[in-house]
């Protein structure tokens, strides 16, 4: 897709399916393919093929492809696919190149494995990326990539195909003031996760990215719709019962905002499959925790 044909596209949840592994820690593309077939079956505005939910950096190249070209396959054109890139220049421009022939509608670039590099040599990993296809872009501004209002501005002068941000920070303050300086340039988007709805929709955003999508879609789209109808009292309802619990269960340990989504659609008849190392497998003690909450989650599943 071209950036102004996404843009229009966009309002509403992202889906970010997992991808799953088997117990080997080979691929596991069919059930992958289960479980994109499953969120389907729910309205979300686009899907993320292999993003920071699909543990894209544990991929080889060419499972990012198989992981890319059944997402389209399952897809079939009902919704924008979107396929996460990344790790350095080269890698990243051969990822995205690859999924563009593969059929994705839109390339999301992940900061690169270097956490030291200056602004300059930052916009240009991602202009390089940017330029290798003619579809619409986005960044993910996460973890090191934290930048302010003026470089964002520049870099969307400097990529045509910019069309919008994914923002990983949740520093409402400083994703506020990115809005207010480059306007309607981009489409913003809220990246930080399901706990983040209540202050992204207070600045106006109106699209955000669930890893509780891969579990729970129903709640995934509800915590949408009442941020964007402005229905306070049910939206801090589902935060406190639901969201803040299992995000604060996912805080307790690196690695867990993976393992625990994978872990909880095993509980609920999902593929999610083991995590690829560095990512933790869960400890006994914690599952327990988790079925626990798996427990409290019976009316949004």
């Amino acid at each position: 897709m071209r950036p102004e044909e996404l843009r229009g596209k966009l309002r509403g949840v992202i889906g970010f399916p997992v991808t799953p592994f088997k117990s080997d820690l080979s691929l596991d593309i069919r059930a992958y393919r289960k479980n994109l077939a499953a969120m389907l079956e729910h309205p979300f505005a686009a899907v993320v093929a292999a993003g920071g939910t699909g543990e894209v950096y544990s991929l080889t190249p060419a499972e990012h492809l198989d992981v890319v070209k059944a997402t389209v396959e399952e897809v079939g054109g009902r919704i924008p696919v979107i396929a996460g890139t990344g790790f350095n220049r080269a890698i990243g421009i051969s990822l995205a190149q690859d999924a563009a022939l593969a059929g994705a509608d839109a390339i999301l670039a992940l900061p690169p494995y270097y956490p030291n590099a200056d602004e300059e040599g930052l916009a240009e990993y991602y202009a390089a990326i940017g330029a290798a296809t003619p579809l619409a872009y986005l960044v993910y501004s996460r973890d090191w990539v934290n930048p302010g209002p003026a470089w964002v501005e520049k870099l969307a002068a400097k990529i045509p195909t910019l069309a919008g941000w994914k923002d990983g920070q949740a520093d409402i303050r400083k994703y506020q003031q990115i809005m207010n300086r480059v306007g309607d340039r981009l489409y913003w988007i809220g990246g930080a996760g399901d706990d983040s709805v209540p202050g992204y929709y207070a600045i106006g955003i109106r699209t955000y990215t669930s890893s509780i999508s891969v579990v729970a879609p129903k709640l995934a789209i509800q915590l949408h719709e009442v941020a964007a109808a402005g229905d306070a009292a049910t939206l801090a309802r589902l935060m406190n019962e639901y969201v803040i619990p299992l995000y604060a269960f996912r805080a307790a340990r690196k690695g867990y905002e993976v393992t625990a989504m994978k872990e909880m659609m095993t509980l609920v008849g999902l593929h999610g499959g083991a995590v690829r190392p560095p990512l933790p497998a869960m400890r006994p003690a914690d599952l327990e925790q988790l079925k626990a909450i798996v427990s409290r989650w019976k009316p949004v599943f």
